[in-house]
């Protein structure tokens, strides 16, 4: 991706990310010749730290195509964080309300541009105790039942060695981090069908193999089966109501 094809704000966050990644991780990149060079493509990474989103966001750059993730909404709210998340084209999500629903539109419309969009499909980093995936969520599998976009998958190791959600506890010394693309995950069986929830749970957990897969090429032992999530806490005004 050459910097005349960016904006002034991507160019601004390349300087800002690139270097200080460049110096912060040592980087095993692997299968890029696997990630599609043009074109509309949904990207499924696996989530195991917060500092994941920069590793595979790296990748994807020098790879040469501009991710545009999908995320929390509450991060646009951010003094600062938000207007650049807005600007270096990055898609909030409301979950749960009207605003999801514009969400997709704006992701339909970015793959129909040819964009490269990123959903972690677990929705959060991976509550598994040694952070292999976890069930999905099905927002990629729907967005690609309506698009026809190939689904690729991406298995990233070694964020954890920055920030590890199990402990809270972040390291600012060098970490070596790996990331890989895998071919694009069979979802022909699905092609046209509607969107029921058997579906999209079929074809999410299909997804979800996909990726676990690909992280066991990269790190050491046999991938357990998908992690069924922890249940939702029920607050006491949900309770109530």
């Amino acid at each position: 991706m050459t910097q005349q094809r960016l904006g002034f704000w991507q160019r601004f966050a390349v300087m800002l990310v690139i270097p200080t990644m460049t110096l912060w991780t040592k980087r095993t990149w692997l299968g890029k010749e696997k990630l599609p060079k043009s074109g509309g493509v949904i990207l499924v990474p696996n989530h195991v730290s917060h500092f994941d989103p920069l590793v595979v966001a790296h990748y994807i750059y020098k790879v040469g195509r501009w991710p545009r993730f999908l995320g929390k909404a509450s991060l646009w709210r951010v003094p600062l964080v938000g207007p650049l998340l807005v600007k270096t084209l990055q898609v909030p999500v409301e979950r749960g309300s009207v605003e999801a629903v514009k969400s997709l539109e704006t992701l339909v419309a970015a793959l129909d541009e040819g964009g490269a969009v990123v959903i972690y499909p677990e929705g959060t980093t991976t509550r598994e105790p040694d952070l292999w995936p976890m069930r999905g969520k099905t927002g990629a599998a729907r967005l690609a039942l309506l698009t026809g976009a190939p689904v690729v998958p991406i298995a990233n190791w070694g964020a954890q060695r920055v920030f590890d959600p199990r402990t809270n506890k972040l390291k600012m010394t060098r970490a070596a981090v790996t990331v890989t693309t895998g071919d694009p995950i069979d979802l022909s069986r699905w092609s046209g069908a509607e969107p029921t929830r058997q579906v999209l749970e079929e074809m999410t957990e299909k997804i979800m193999l996909g990726i676990r897969d690909l992280l066991g090429t990269i790190r050491d032992g046999e991938p357990p089966a998908l992690y069924d999530r922890p249940a939702r806490r029920v607050t006491k005004s949900e309770d109530a109501s």
